[in-house]
């Protein structure tokens, strides 16, 4: 049975991904931050550690006891939080804390899990960026940071590992049925003074009707299945590709960030 380490297992992508690999006949390995959500997924019949990608011996501690379980095929790199504000607005230690979770963290992670593949001559990493990792929205700023830069720690990883027996690949989605947007609102609360910014009519125009004020799904959102479908098949393609993408939204970034000129790309932006 093949076994596989995913990241971010309470909700959305992650657990959905989680119990559709257990479903496809993979031993899976979840990871959450919280206990409750750990006895969850140890209820439905999966391994389950704890982690926090912001700590580096939570990071550690995972890894290790992970591969005392016994041999790691793959790993799903999918926690990531949200951060919104206008990038005027963001403080220093707030894009800290995110880059420290979304992309030191998984780098971390990848990083302990490489000798192992190494080792084993196989074994792949799936990363799980976004369509924010190939555009950028107002408001979203601290976050398609950090997916900009996976996008590009991907690529030059997966080109390096040529050779290895591991392959390196990108899960590009756009918008996704999850709760990253109630999951961002203390992150928003702790990092953001909105109502000292040169903006707070906007945010209260804008930005905080879509975080408190409940609203249906987003323009072209799937649900999370359809990006476990995708993780499973980058899992088990003989041959996956670099990257698959999303939802319609990702395959019209990529061809309007080739195509159109930045300044097209800017009024798509502050519409989406």
């Amino acid at each position: 049975m093949r076994t596989v380490l995913i990241t971010g297992c309470s909700s959305g992508i992650g657990l959905d991904a989680a119990r559709h690999l257990a479903r496809a006949g993979w031993r899976v390995i979840a990871t959450c931050r919280r206990e409750q959500d750990l006895a969850a997924r140890r209820a439905e019949g999966m391994l389950a550690l704890p982690l926090d990608l912001s700590d580096p011996g939570s990071v550690a501690a995972c890894a290790q006891k992970a591969l005392e379980l016994g041999p790691v095929d793959a790993l799903v790199n999918n926690a990531a939080f949200a951060l919104p504000g206008a990038v005027e607005d963001l403080p220093r230690d707030g894009l800290r804390a995110i880059f420290e979770a979304n992309l030191f963290g998984t780098h971390d992670l990848s990083r302990r899990m490489i000798p192992h593949f190494r080792d084993r001559g196989a074994g792949r990493i799936v990363n799980v960026s976004s369509v924010l990792g190939l555009v950028g929205i107002p408001w979203r700023g601290a976050y398609v940071a950090t997916k900009f830069a996976l996008e590009g720690l991907t690529d030059v990883l997966r080109i390096e590992m040529e050779g290895t027996g591991i392959r390196v690949i990108l899960i590009q989605p756009g918008p996704i049925t999850s709760r990253i947007r109630a999951n961002s609102i203390p992150h928003f609360e702790r990092w953001i003074d909105w109502q000292a910014s040169p903006r707070a009519g906007q945010y209260r125009d804008s930005l905080l009707r879509r975080l408190y004020e409940p609203g249906g799904k987003d323009r072209f959102e799937l649900p999370a299945a359809a990006a476990s479908a995708v993780i499973l098949r980058a899992l088990e393609a003989p041959r996956p590709r670099a990257r698959y993408r999303l939802t319609r939204p990702t395959t019209m970034a990529e061809i309007g960030r080739r195509l159109l000129p930045t300044a097209a790309l800017d009024w798509f932006a502050r519409r989406s």
